[in-house]
């Protein structure tokens, strides 16, 4: 299913829903793109406008130049965000695009009060409770390694030269985004927040997602799946509804 681009310099994949309709916005992990969200669109299409956050740097604006500081990052995307007090957003955001999506939110909810209905986040620790570490300093082979748990896979094509020298630099921006931001002291927004996990998950645990509850004025709820930090790949109908639901919006088909 197509998307149309929009936004201050193609910053986002807009799949249109009915007038009027909700919005959610979806937020890629470190070293995704837009497309890690398509088989999101046909399940919410004809309850909701799908908007996809496209960084630089990977897929249709690979020739761009990565983000320089998470700061930096939230900034222009809440700028191109569409926002209305009549018409509020959700978030959802995954791994790296949970902290991503957290500093949106704080910018949605300064210039726009209302037009926030909602954060969901999955499998990474609230800002301010995240471990401190230093992969995006690693050597290439302990950077695939790393990539590899995370994911759990063997994938070979991680071993391919080429495709080292065309994707790793970018992965390992986004890791130093990451791992270098530090979050104002009490950070918090007043919009509910939504969190999912993997049980299984290598490099957060549930009681560790747990603490997104300290970022928000708002309820707090918490979903565990069987998985690891990829979980939402083999539970993909069951999060998308979940994520439907609070955008008071059914699955269809």
């Amino acid at each position: 299913m197509s998307a149309e681009a929009t936004g201050s310099r193609g910053w986002l994949r807009r799949h249109r829903g009915p007038v009027g309709a909700p919005r959610l916005v979806c937020f890629p992990h470190a070293g995704g793109g837009a497309s890690s969200y398509q088989d999101w669109v046909p399940s919410l299409s004809a309850r909701a406008e799908v908007l996809v956050v496209q960084y630089p740097g990977r897929e249709d604006r690979f020739g761009e130049p990565p983000a320089a500081t998470m700061e930096a990052l939230a900034d222009d995307i809440a700028a191109a965000l569409p926002l209305s007090a009549e018409r509020p957003l959700v978030l959802f955001g995954h791994s790296m695009g949970s902290t991503v999506a957290f500093e949106v939110a704080r910018r949605i909810e300064h210039s726009c009060p209302g037009g926030l209905a909602r954060l969901c986040v999955s499998a990474r620790p609230a800002p301010h409770a995240a471990p401190r570490s230093r992969v995006h300093l690693l050597p290439d082979d302990e950077l695939v390694a790393d990539l590899r748990a995370l994911a759990g896979t063997s994938d070979t094509l991680l071993d391919n030269v080429d495709f080292r020298a065309l994707f790793l630099p970018g992965i390992r921006n986004d890791y130093r985004l990451i791992e270098t931001y530090r979050p104002d002291p009490g950070a918090s927004i007043t919009a509910p927040v939504s969190a999912f996990c993997g049980a299984d998950d290598p490099h957060v645990r549930p009681e560790e997602m747990r603490r997104w509850s300290e970022v928000t004025a708002g309820s707090f709820t918490l979903r565990t799946y069987s998985g690891g930090h990829f979980y939402l790949n083999d539970h993909h109908s069951e999060v998308v509804e979940a994520v439907a639901h609070h955008l008071g919006a059914p699955v269809s088909g």
